[in-house]
């Protein structure tokens, strides 16, 4: 049993709404701090089921601008952290003598304008995959998306060929290469849901509106049904918000935060080709002494003398070391992060812009 649940891929992530509430609730007070936290619950047929879960103890630091970053390192790198990982595993002993799922499936993050993609978020999820459980996931809550009124809740694990890469961790343009990573295959995505009880489901029906304390009277005509000021509007119902034209403040610090994505890819770039040029130097400087070691050995045989060893080029001589290429592929994998965030709000503000497009123009 346990070894066809292990041999079945996850395929779904199933996530209870008060799991959910209590996410929002954590990441909301710890903003702008990353919150993290422990996910409990249970594999049923690839299906994870998220029951639970609670947040990891943070860390009191100074509020100054030089403690700004480390806070928010310390709080991301929580997961991994040995302290934190004896407090989940107390935790989850006093959920199990209740009678709660005591089973750890992964954890959580919060993240700011998607912008979760980093080593940090690899590392811990590396931790998990390979220490805690296989079959653990990574829920990323989105705080400011989720306060444009749009709930962002993203499940991902990381990849068979990327954990295999990330084990061996060799990362450079030879091994890429070999084995043909890229930086799609990094991160997969599963499918999220949000459950309810059907107790809940019940309680939502019956929150808008109390129910009547007397006898309704019944409309006498269709018409007099239409005009009820109490009739829900349909969803394309004509309205003043359509006509806003400002474009969404979302959408420009998402393009803010790519333009700086591509300036570090760019800069990665540049490392790495000073890493060529450097070889290059240091290669041509090898070959050269080898000419040289080559021709004093053939003048050394010809006076009849011992010739020179010629492998000393390994001791005189240092090659540099090639930089890893994993923040490259993380890099990568931002900006089409970024390009997928822009892509989707940019649908209505071109529709609007294309509208209005013969009032912007001067002279048409």
């Amino acid at each position: 049993m346990a070894d066809t649940l292990k041999e079945s891929p996850l395929r779904t992530v199933q996530v209870e709404a008060l799991v959910v509430m209590k996410i929002i609730k954590a990441s909301a007070g710890a903003f702008p701090t990353t919150a993290t936290g422990s996910l409990v619950g249970m594999d049923v047929n690839g299906t994870l089921q998220i029951t639970n879960s609670f947040p990891f103890p943070t860390v009191d630091v100074p509020a100054t601008d030089g403690h700004q970053d480390s806070a928010s390192n310390l709080a991301a790198a929580a997961p991994r952290a040995k302290a934190n990982t004896a407090y989940q595993n107390e935790m989850i002993k006093f959920l199990r003598e209740v009678n709660v799922d005591a089973n750890n499936v992964g954890w959580y993050t919060s993240t700011n304008m998607g912008n979760f993609i980093n080593l940090n978020t690899i590392e811990n999820q590396f931790f998990y995959q390979k220490e805690m459980n296989e079959r653990t996931v990574a829920l990323v809550h989105d705080v400011s998306r989720s306060s444009q009124g749009s709930l962002s809740f993203r499940a991902f694990r990381l990849s068979p060929s990327f954990m295999a890469a990330y084990k061996e961790s060799k990362f450079t343009t030879e091994a890429l290469q070999k084995s043909g990573l890229r930086y799609q295959d990094i991160l997969i995505e599963l499918p999220l849901t949000i459950h309810n009880s059907h107790l809940l489901t019940s309680l939502l029906h019956q929150l808008p509106s109390e129910a009547p304390k007397e006898e309704l009277a019944f409309p006498p005509t269709l018409a007099a049904l239409q005009t009820d000021p109490n009739t829900p509007q349909p969803p394309l119902y004509p309205n003043f918000d359509s006509l806003d034209l400002s474009i969404d403040p979302f959408l420009e610090k998402t393009c803010d935060l790519l333009l700086e994505s591509i300036e570090n890819h760019h800069t990665e770039l540049n490392n790495h080709q000073y890493y060529q040029r450097s070889l290059g130097r240091e290669q041509a400087k090898i070959t050269a002494w080898q000419q040289k070691r080559k021709a004093e050995n053939a003048a050394r045989v010809a006076a009849k003398q011992t010739p020179l060893p010629e492998d000393e080029w390994q001791r005189l001589f240092k090659l540099p070391q090639e930089p890893s290429r994993l923040e490259v592929l993380l890099n990568s994998r931002q900006v089409e992060q970024y390009a997928r965030q822009v892509d989707g709000f940019t649908a209505s503000v071109s529709a609007k812009m294309f509208a209005v497009k013969s009032n912007l123009l001067p002279g048409e």
